[in-house]
């Protein structure tokens, strides 16, 4: 049996460089002070904004700028607790950083207490005179549409100063998925027994080939989270508690409605997005189970058998340096600069693809200003590691270009339009390597990692905003949140999405337990949405070409100074409707014909 490495086993070739944030502990340390000092020296703005525009200009300059340095200290500290969530020293920072972002965030809180404080009509006098003051127009924007649902100055302060307690949920269930989670060793139908992880069963072991390992890695992984239900229950809980008091305490309808504030959307998309896809998407995915059921031979197709490979046999595996050329040739589309960009990421040790003892699980993007990004994947060397790469550039893509063209102020945009900048460079990567092979077994290996995308993002994804909807109702009708409640939810949403063509069992119902996006808002519809515009955008990229692609580069470009609907209708993409989540959809379906006429 192999065991895993620990962190200072790892060869360094396939980790992050760090340097470029901080050059060592010290100069981490030294930017910690330096940035409490700053956000001390805010209150020299306190009671002072309503003499002057130039005032209310230099202090929102003095606000960015602690903001910016702040976004720099806490990446540092979450990418080396994220490379080991085991190291108490990197558990200590990570705690630092939130701390030091509680105290950033009463004293800003302050700054924005004071601006809408300002007499009506001042504030619209002050952006009229002074020329400086539209770099923050989005933000100032943001900030009056909160008005109706601000506190008391002083309340503020406190909610603020308390946010290191507010998030405490996300620290914890994090903490304790890298830090406490056990799995059993597991053997195969052959006696080989295999050690097991949350990065080894998802980047590995889920998508197996052999159902005995699947299954045999699926019954350690479900056992090893079943012993910790009921404390994730109460960690999830208490997130969704917390959500509904505040909510309520700024006078929101509801607490969707206070989640989606800062997305920028209308209730009606959010809406749309679930509606529709789960209505649509169900019976295409269905079809696809079945077709999985009958390729593999299987006596019944279980949960954890829905992403075993079809047709294991032509599996070429992949290094992460043939998958960085295949990556680099598929989005030649986007133009030189866009791709010297992707190849610095991948060759510049921006990238961490090393697995070892402590390391997060799943993958993400880091985009700290005024540095690069820096990327987090375990490389396993399989085709969906590609796809998942190619996702990740979209993010450092984006956020490289927002931050050459943007301010830190107007750099991200709000999150329903993260994702479609990522998942567009797996479309392209798709269209690329299906326009470059007729070859039945090639394109049927494709077409399965894409349904992998549509899986991920429109099927897990949006299940879990499904979970979220249902939890959160029940939660402020006065129904208590345990694991029991969200076991049985879980299970049924899952049972009226796959109906009867697979078995939904416990580990199933557990499957909540996985995912850290609960504790980030309304984070997991934003994925569906993100791949229904980036489903649309590739497709006007296959039919307009390069005028395509710059409208989608000026987007990009443009960060966060527009909403994300306007994003994407600047891209040529119309949201408003639900024509493009229809054709999403049908492409899907599309993509599942071939699949299974290949197989005929």
């Amino acid at each position: 049996m192999h065991s895993r490495l620990s962190r200072a086993e790892v060869p360094v070739e396939s980790t992050w460089n760090l340097s470029d944030l901080f050059i060592d502990e010290a100069a981490w340390e030294s930017e910690c002070q330096a940035v409490d000092e700053a956000c001390l020296a805010l209150g020299a703005h306190q009671g002072q904004l309503s003499n002057d525009a130039a005032r209310l200009l230099a202090c929102l300059n003095a606000v960015e700028s602690v903001q910016a340095r702040l976004a720099r200290v806490s990446a540092f500290a979450h990418l080396r607790n994220s490379q080991d969530g085991t190291n108490p020293q990197y558990q200590a920072e990570t705690a630092r950083a939130a701390a030091l972002r509680a105290r950033v965030s009463a004293s800003t809180s302050l700054v924005d207490s004071e601006i809408l404080g300002l007499p009506d009509g001042l504030l619209e006098q002050f952006m009229a005179s002074e020329p400086g003051l539209a770099d923050f127009k989005a933000m100032l924007n943001d900030l009056i549409e909160l008005r109706p649902h601000r506190l008391g100055g002083d309340t503020e302060r406190v909610l603020a100063s308390l946010g290191e307690v507010l998030n405490a949920p996300y620290q914890i269930y994090n903490r304790s998925k890298s830090g406490d989670l056990r799995f059993e060793p597991f053997t195969d139908a052959a006696g080989t027994v295999y050690a097991n992880s949350v990065n080894g069963f998802e980047s590995n072991f889920e998508s197996h080939d052999d159902a005995s390992v699947r299954r045999g890695a699926w019954a350690s992984f479900s056992a090893g989270l079943n012993a910790y239900n009921h404390t994730y229950a109460a960690i999830f809980a208490t997130e969704i508690n917390k959500n509904v008091a505040l909510a309520r305490l700024r006078n929101y309808r509801s607490t969707e409605e206070f989640l989606l504030q800062p997305h920028k959307v209308p209730h009606a998309v959010y809406s749309n997005i679930l509606d529709v896809i789960q209505a649509e998407l169900a019976p295409h995915m269905r079809r696809y189970a079945l077709l999985r059921h009958r390729v593999l031979g299987l006596d019944k197709l279980l949960y954890c058998d829905i992403k075993a490979p079809l047709d294991s046999a032509f599996n070429p595996r992949m290094s992460y340096e043939d998958g960085c050329r295949l990556i680099l040739n598929s989005l030649a589309v986007m133009g030189p600069a866009y791709c010297d960009f992707a190849r610095q990421t991948m060759e510049q040790r921006w990238v961490d693809r090393a697995d070892n003892i402590g390391k997060s699980s799943g993958a993400f993007c880091a985009s700290p200003f005024g540095v690069h990004p820096y990327i987090l994947i375990t490389w396993s060397d399989t085709m969906r590691n590609v796809f998942t790469l190619a996702h990740e550039l979209g993010h450092g893509g984006h956020f490289g270009l927002a931050m050459t063209h943007q301010r830190f102020v107007n750099m991200r945009p709000a999150m329903p339009f993260v994702e479609a900048p990522s998942i567009m460079n797996e479309m392209l990567l798709a269209q690329h390597i299906l326009g470059q092979s007729q070859d039945t077994r090639m394109r049927r290996s494709v077409i399965m990692q894409v349904l992998g995308t549509y899986h991920h993002n429109f099927v897990t994804h949006l299940l879990e905003a499904e979970l979220q909807r249902q939890v959160y109702a029940l939660a402020e009708a006065g129904r208590s949140i345990t694991a029991a409640v969200l076991n049985e939810c879980k299970g049924k949403i899952l049972a009226k999405f796959w109906g009867d063509t697979l078995e939904i069992d416990d580990g199933a119902r557990m499957t909540w337990m996985r995912q850290p996006h609960y504790y980030m808002g309304l984070y997991p519809y934003t994925y569906s949405v993100g791949l229904v515009a980036s489903t649309a955008m590739s497709l006007l990229v296959q039919k307009e070409g390069q005028p395509a692609v710059q409208r989608w580069l000026e987007v990009l470009k443009a960060g966060g100074t527009h909403r994300p609907l306007e994003l994407m209708k600047m891209a040529g993409v119309d949201m408003q409707t639900s024509q493009p989540i229809h054709d999403a959809v049908a492409y899907v379906g599309r993509l599942i014909d071939e699949l299974d006429q290949s197989f005929t």
